[in-house]
């Protein structure tokens, strides 16, 4: 199994490495750190000079090996410096090539601390990867923590969610941890909601935590959390979140089978998260199986 790590000499890079290196860990994945440059074969007005070409593949070099060096013992890692004509291209061939089981990006760097802001390259990939995309949340390269505490798993009632929760229980069991259903149901509820509207709730909720108990080895424990609010962000706010945990959310019925496409939930649940998000695409389970 192996995890593209779409790497930068800047913060978000650094933060997008250090959940490779957890994810890899907890998964016993190999990590392919991947530099993207721009084409050299892209036309433009006034042809880079040779000496400036080698001059950006030494730096992108001593970066890759910086970054290497800061990959634990334990953690297999290889770096590659890939040529497209954008980042995302270049991580979504990579991917391809590499045989990847899952693609690592960094927020953009005016997200706050703790916090997720879609960037331009993380948001292509989130509307065209045929692999989970982790997002890596600012400030997370700080944290001293090493592995995967708790699996969170956002689930609905939509078609395709009984394939993310067999990914997210395949995830809990790979991790050796424990397993928590976040009811969508609970938060998609307008805050006026009846009170048979809330039961239903429940009721989905205990039918999905009961499936996952079946399916969970045994010593992996599952719990089920129900969060309502006046929004979503307000609903993700009111849930307990630990620091080494991540959350998997599902794509939106928007996307094409196999492929990502983020939704309007998931979207606003990334406003408020504090921890890392997997986007698995749709109608997908084996690629988060590895």
């Amino acid at each position: 199994m192996r995890f593209i790590v779409g790497y930068t000499d800047t913060p978000a890079g650094k933060d997008a490495l250090a959940l490779g290196v957890r994810l890899a860990r907890a998964r016993g994945a190999r990590l392919e750190i991947v530099l993207v440059l721009t084409s050299s074969d892209r036309p433009t007005l006034t042809p880079a000079a040779p000496s400036y070409d080698r001059y950006v593949r030494e730096l992108a070099d001593g970066w890759l090996a910086k970054a290497k060096s800061r990959v634990p013992e334990g953690v297999e890692a290889d770096t590659h410096v890939v040529y497209a004509e954008s980042l995302a291209e270049g991580l979504l061939d990579a991917s391809k090539r590499l045989e990847g089981s899952m693609i690592v990006v960094g927020g953009a760097s005016d997200g706050l601390r703790g916090r997720y802001t879609i960037g331009t390259v993380p948001r292509a990939l989130l509307h065209s990867a045929v692999v989970p995309v982790a997002l890596a949340p600012r400030g997370i390269r700080k944290l001293e923590t090493t592995g995967i505490t708790r699996v969170t798993c956002a689930i609905g009632t939509r078609p395709g969610a009984d394939r993310l929760l067999d990914a997210a229980v395949a995830a809990a069991s790979r991790a050796n941890a424990p397993l928590r259903l976040l009811s969508l149901v609970a938060i998609d509820l307008p805050a006026n909601a009846s009170d048979e509207a809330k039961a239903a709730a429940e009721e989905h909720a205990t039918r999905v935590l009961d499936y996952a108990k079946q399916h969970l080895p045994d010593g992996v424990d599952a719990e089920v959390v129900i969060a309502t609010g006046s929004r979503i962000e307000d609903a993700v706010a009111s849930v307990a979140w630990d620091p080494e945990e991540v959350v998997l959310v599902g794509s939106s019925r928007l996307a094409a089978s196999g492929h990502l496409f983020l939704g309007t939930t998931a979207a606003k649940m990334l406003r408020e998260l504090p921890v890392p998000m997997i986007v698995v695409p749709r109608d997908s389970v084996l690629t988060i199986e590895g």
